[in-house]
Order: C-alpha cells, then sequence, then structure tokens
C-alpha cells in the first residue's frame, strides 16, 4: 500500500480506500488500518459485520441475515452504507445506533418485512434509502416509515407493500398512510381463534364467531360433542366424562341427586321458633315468622327463584303471601289451568271445537266450511249432477276428475293423506303444551323409529317413551339429544353431530337393538350406543304410552325430571311428518289423547318462507314443486331479481322557459334522459339540436335564450 501502510491481503488499497470485492472472504480481513475511509466488501460470503471507523462501507452480494444491536456503534463518521442483494431478514432495535452522519443506506434486495422504527432513530443526516425487491408487510408497524418518506422524500418510490392483501403491490411513497393498520387490532380472526378446523367469521367491534365442523361446539370449536355437551349437570355441578356414552356429576354444596338436581332439605333440624315456617334455600334455610315475631326477613314469593305463577301470569306480593294476575286464557291460583273456551263455542252443523290458548277454532264436519262451520260446501254448485265429485267423500281435500278418467281424485290440504285424505300424517306443535299420545312400543327384539322434523327451536321435546328405564329424544342446544336407558345405570348419551333447527326437514331414523341404539339423520353417518350391560332390554309397564312432540304439564315425576333434566316446557317444537314405526306410517288422528295440533307443515312448507327475492322483486309460490320464483319489478331481472335491467329512455315533458323573471310564451318541448347503464356507464343524450327560444319579460321587453333539445338518449361511458 502507498506510505508503507498494511494492506490485506488479495485487496486493492488506494490511499484510504481498500477494495476487497468479490474475493470469497468469509469475515472481514484482519489488520485493517484504522484511517481507511471506504471498503468494499461486495460480492463475498460475509455473515458478521465487526466495528470500524470508516465513511462508506460495501457490504452489497453478501449473506448477512441480520443486523444486531450496535453493529456500527463506532463508524460515527459513516456516510455510506450499502447491504443490498445480502438475506437480511431481521434489524435489531438498535442496529443503526450511532450513525448520525449516513446519508445513504441501501438495503435493496433483501427480505425485510418490516423496519423498527428505533434502529433509525440516529439517521438524522439520512437523504437517501433504497428499499426495493424486500418482502414489507404494510401494518400499523409501517406508520412511521411511511409518515417519514412522505415528509423527508427519501425514498424515491421504488419499494413496495407485499402485504397485507389490500395493499398488495401498492407504492409505499403513494399509499395513504391511514391505511397502514394492523389487521389484529381490527379482525379478530387474524390469529385463528377457531380450534379443530373451525371457521372464523369475524364481526363487529372486534369480535368473531368460530362455525364448528360436526363434532365439536363451543365459542372456539375447543370443546367435543359428547356426553357431557350442553352441560347435563345442574345448579353448578361439574361433569365427568365416563366410558361408553354416559357421564356424572360431582355436587357443590346443597345439592344432590344424579344430575345434583335435588337441593338438600336443609329445613331437618331447623332451629326456627315459635311456630315459624321453616324455607329451605341453598345449603342454607330461612325462617318465615308468624304474626308478633320478627327474624331476618320476610319471604319475597314474586322473587325471581320463588315465582310461583306460570304461563306468564303476573306475580303481585301480599303482606305474607302473593297473587297472581292471570294472562288471558288461563285461571286457578298459580295460572296453571287453561280454560276451557270451547264451553260457549258458536261451532254449527256438528262441527268439532278445538280449544285454544284464550280462543278455539271449528273443526268442521264434511259438506261445510266457515269460521263457525256455518256455510254449506260449494260443491253441489261447482260440480254437476253428472260428475263424479257431486258425490264424492274426500274427507280433508277437494275432489276432482283427471282427463279421460272416469272416477274421482282426491286432493289433500297439507298434512292429510290417504285415498280420500281421512290420514292426518304431518302436524304442527304451536304451543309449548301441544303433544300427541301414541300406542305403547315394542321394543323386542327391535324397533325401527323414522320420521321427519322442521323445527327453528333449540330445546323441545321430540320422543319420550318410559320413566325409569326410558328412550328419550331432544332437542338441545340445537341438536338432537339421545338418552337411552335399559337399566344398565347409569344412562347413554348421544348428540348429533349436526344442529337441525334450520327450519329445514331432517329425516331420523333410530334403530333400536335391545341395550344398543343407532341414530341416523339425513345423509350423516350414523352414531351408535353400545352397551355392555347386563340387561339387554328395556322393560316398562304395558300401558306405556309413547309421547310425541311434548309432554302433560303435570308429567315430571321424580324419575323421569332425573331423564329430561334439559327441557324447558316454554318450547313449541316445530312440526313433524312421515311418522313410520316399524316401516308402518302413523296416523294421527288415531292419537289417544285430544288432538293439542295443527294439521300440516304449511309453517315451513311455504316456498318463499326463505326465499331470496331481493326488494326489487315478489317471491311467488309453485306449489307443484314447493318451490318459488321471483317476480320482478319494473327494471329489474334475474332469479333473484338483483340485476338492474340496462335501459336508457327518453321521456318527453312540456314546461315553460324561464331566466330572470323572462318567461316563454308557450311550454316548450322537450325530453330527459332516464334509465339505468351499468356501473361504468350513464344514460345521457345522445343527439341534441339547439332551439332560440322568445323570452317575455316584466316590462314587455323581449329576449331570447338558446337551449338543447334532446332528440335521442342512450349509453355513453363517457365522462
Amino acid at each position: 500500500m502507498p506510505g508503507g501502510k498494511y494492506c490485506p491481503a488479495g485487496c486493492v488499497c488506494d490511499d484510504t480506500v481498500i477494495r476487497c470485492s468479490g474475493k470469497k472472504l468469509k469475515e472481514f480481513p484482519q489488520g485493517l488500518p484504522m484511517d481507511i475511509t471506504e471498503l468494499y466488501l461486495d460480492n463475498n460470503e460475509i455473515e458478521i459485520i465487526p466495528p470500524q471507523v470508516l465513511n462508506k462501507i460495501d457490504l452489497s452480494n453478501n449473506k448477512i441475515m441480520v443486523l444486531e444491536n450496535d453493529t456500527f456503534f463506532n463508524l460515527s463518521q459513516l456516510s455510506t452504507l450499502i447491504l443490498s442483494y445480502n438475506k437480511l431478514q431481521c434489524l435489531e432495535a438498535t442496529a443503526f445506533h450511532g450513525l448520525k452522519s449516513l446519508r445513504i443506506l441501501s438495503l435493496h434486495g433483501n427480505d425485510l418485512s418490516t423496519l423498527p422504527k428505533l434502529a433509525f432513530q440516529d439517521l438524522t443526516s439520512l437523504t437517501h434509502i433504497a428499499l426495493g425487491s424486500n418482502s414489507l408487510y404494510c401494518d400499523c408497524m409501517m406508520h412511521w416509515f411511511a409518515d417519514l418518506i412522505k415528509k423527508n422524500y427519501i425514498e424515491s418510490g421504488i419499494a413496495r407493500c407485499s402485504g397485507p392483501k389490500s395493499l398488495r403491490n401498492q407504492l409505499i411513497l403513494t399509499t395513504p398512510t391511514h391505511d397502514f393498520v394492523c389487521l389484529a387490532k381490527c379482525d379478530a380472526c387474524v390469529l385463528n381463534p377457531c380450534e379443530n378446523n373451525g371457521r372464523c367469521v369475524p364481526l363487529p367491534r372486534r369480535n368473531f364467531k368460530c362455525v364448528c365442523v360436526p363434532g365439536f361446539h363451543g365459542d372456539t370449536c375447543h370443546d367435543v360433542v359428547d356426553a357431557c355437551y350442553g352441560d347435563p349437570c345442574l345448579n353448578g355441578a361439574t361433569c365427568k366424562i365416563l366410558e361408553k356414552g354416559r357421564f356424572s356429576c360431582y355436587c357443590i354444596k346443597g345439592f344432590e341427586g344424579d344430575r345434583c338436581e335435588t337441593n338438600i332439605d336443609d329445613c331437618i333440624g331447623n332451629q326456627c321458633q315459635n311456630n315459624a315456617t321453616c324455607l329451605d334455600l341453598i345449603n342454607d334455610y330461612k325462617c318465615t315468622c308468624p304474626p308478633g315475631y320478627t327474624g331476618i326477613k320476610l319471604i319475597d314469593y314474586c322473587s325471581k327463584s320463588l315465582n310461583p305463577c306460570e304461563n306468564g301470569a303476573t306475580c303481585v306480593a301480599e303482606k305474607h303471601s302473593y297473587r297472581c294476575l292471570c294472562a288471558p286464557g288461563y285461571s286457578g291460583v298459580n295460572c296453571t289451568e287453561d280454560n276451557n273456551d270451547c264451553l260457549n263455542n258458536l261451532c254449527k252443523n256438528g262441527a268439532t271445537c278445538k280449544d285454544g290458548i284464550n280462543g278455539y277454532s271449528c273443526l268442521c264436519s264434511p259438506g261445510f266450511s266457515g269460521i263457525y262451520c256455518e256455510m254449506p260446501s260449494m260443491d253441489n254448485a261447482l260440480y254437476p249432477k253428472t260428475s263424479p265429485c257431486h258425490h264424492h267423500d274426500c274427507r280433508n281435500g277437494f275432489c276432482f276428475q283427471p282427463d279421460n278418467a272416469v272416477d274421482y281424485r282426491c286432493q289433500c290440504i297439507p298434512g292429510y293423506g290417504g285415498e280420500k285424505c281421512d290420514k292426518l300424517y304431518s302436524v304442527t306443535f304451536e304451543n309449548f303444551d301441544n303433544y300427541v299420545i301414541l300406542r305403547p312400543l315394542v321394543m323386542r327384539p327391535t324397533v325401527n323409529i323414522t320420521f321427519t322434523i322442521m323445527t327453528e327451536q333449540s330445546r323441545g321435546v321430540v320422543l319420550y317413551y318410559g320413566d325409569d328405564a326410558h328412550l328419550a329424544v331432544e332437542l338441545f342446544e340445537r341438536r338432537v339429544k339421545i338418552s337411552y336407558y335399559v337399566g344398565n345405570y347409569p344412562a347413554s348419551i348421544m348428540y348429533s353431530f349436526t344442529e337441525v333447527n334450520d327450519g329445514s326437514p331432517h329425516k331420523i331414523q333410530l334403530l333400536s337393538t335391545g341395550k344398543n341404539l343407532t341414530m341416523t339423520i339425513d345423509h350423516w353417518k350414523p352414531s351408535t350406543i353400545l352397551n355392555n350391560g347386563m340387561i339387554d332390554y328395556m322393560d316398562v309397564p304395558m300401558d306405556t304410552p309413547l309421547y310425541v312432540g311434548g309432554l302433560p304439564k303435570n308429567y315430571y315425576s321424580a324419575s323421569c325430571f332425573v331423564v329430561l333434566y334439559s327441557l324447558m316446557m316454554l318450547f313449541s317444537l316445530g312440526c313433524i311428518k312421515d311418522l313410520y314405526i316399524n316401516s308402518k306410517i302413523y296416523d294421527f288422528q288415531t292419537s289417544e289423547s285430544p288432538l293439542k295440533i295443527v294439521p300440516g307443515c304449511a309453517a315451513f312448507e311455504d316456498p318463499c318462507r326463505k326465499n331470496k327475492c331481493t326488494e326489487n322483486g315478489e317471491c311467488k309460490p309453485v306449489l307443484s314443486s314447493l318451490s318459488y320464483v321471483c317476480e320482478c319489478h319494473s327494471g329489474y331481472k334475474g332469479q333473484y331479481c338483483d340485476e338492474r335491467i340496462k335501459k336508457c329512455v327518453k321521456k318527453r315533458y312540456r314546461e315553460h322557459l324561464s331566466e330572470n323573471g323572462c318567461v316563454s310564451k308557450k311550454p316548450i318541448k322537450n325530453a330527459k334522459c332516464d334509465g339505468y347503464c351499468g356501473i361504468n356507464c350513464t344514460c345521457r343524450a345522445s343527439k341534441m339540436r339547439s332551439r332560440k327560444i322568445g323570452l317575455i319579460c316584466a316590462d314587455k321587453s323581449k329576449k331570447y335564450k338558446t337551449v338543447n333539445i334532446i332528440r335521442k338518449c342512450s349509453c355513453s361511458d363517457e365522462l
């Protein structure tokens, strides 16, 4: 080196400039003079940088992956730093600490995704930075940098965002800084909170909802649908999974029973005095004092936990008692009795009165119709005497004679079937106390129960048979829940993988073979309860009925309550149709109970019930196919009336032309363009002619104004 200074082996030295480019160096040269100002180390294989006193360093085309804290701390005079085409992925917080004289920084062609603001704190002299060809993720962590280059223009408009998706390939220099936001602060789904392949749906205010795959449930799809699904243990108890679809409940203090359903009577051995009444609480009790005595406090009969009034009644607290104000249609001390509204009914012509809640309806005899069955049937007027329908016996439908047919046929109203429409095959349970009672089941050797259900409820009774030994089918938390107990304690519990309360028809098949039971819903894979206990068959009294759609109000015996721990009697089930027991369809008219039901599933089978027609059209049912069509309003088309018709028309009008108090003598014929031409086009005049119009002013003077008369309108994409 000139002047006798040391020059590293293989390098070219010129005064204070050392060039070691392309020498395949794996580390910094040793023994560098302290007074060098420029060092060129590009196109080498260097991975670590030691501190030096330099003005310029070229480290391009190396393999540097990380710039550690204080890497250039001693290079306070460095003005140019070239780190392009390395493998940089990370800048530590104080990587550029001390570089207060640095003016040019090249980080081009690396793999940086973000720039820590603290690392640039000392770069107060920076005039140019090269950041192109990096994987910069433009979220809130890059907001400061976007502000900086817009203020000082130190980046020439080459660096682009690689993410997020909304900013991909956009220039950092020209992208509005308010777009640099962190998705995790706005989109709760960015962290993938849903487990077990659940799908995350973002909601407002950084909330989210997980749509679970079959077999899982819970806020994050963490929980498996097992015997403890739906918290079967009552009163704060803990549910523990046992083998073969069973569970056990661990009660808190004050409760006992299989489901912890029994509040232990703490009044046993109570210390209430002076003939006071003991009131059992949870793990405690209270004394209700007689007149003349005092205690801790009086009983609030109308409290949420004690309110005895039922069926929507209002509880009114009295001095030492309560009073129930019943809702219309109910009576009794606690409003538990459904008033018989049929006592003074107006049904005519042999009609049957059907009691309802605060009302009734008339089931007409053949040949009559009307609200009170007061009108004779129109059959005799509709059908000529020569028609086979003149003396038809269609029970719940109307008679018609097909073309080229000799005899007539019956077209049944919804819910009914059979040759004469005399069979009731589908029913709707509108009120919470609606149910039907069927004949006892024969459980040996097998029993096959198949039916279709349509409901929007999340809870309700579907089927119940037995008492202690039982088969219970419920809706629970939108799924089908089976409790099956032949006597091998405890009962086995099974839930459907899929939810069924979407209002659509779901076919359910239950096959009982001794102590084992299989459930199949629609096309889903069957679920099976396998029981290895000693008892093979469910034995119940011979006169035990099968309940469908609900249970009587007072059915909750001690043993039954343990089974149906989850049911709430305030839920109506919905609709059940095509009930088969051992391949034989059931006629609901043969039920052994009064039918508190509505024939058919009209509420669920209306094709327009869940139609997709937009507000630009109206749903019209096609009853022959149980489908619907959307009849579009003027100006719209498409299957759901969601497409505007592109049409540009000329609408003529006549009006006086006025300007500054001067008015034309006669109305002027003109037109305006009106219509829809699509997103990027407008309806406008495509042909006009000019016309000079005379205006008469208030002082009788006359002036002229030239106006454009529209002759033709068409769609145009001109701005």
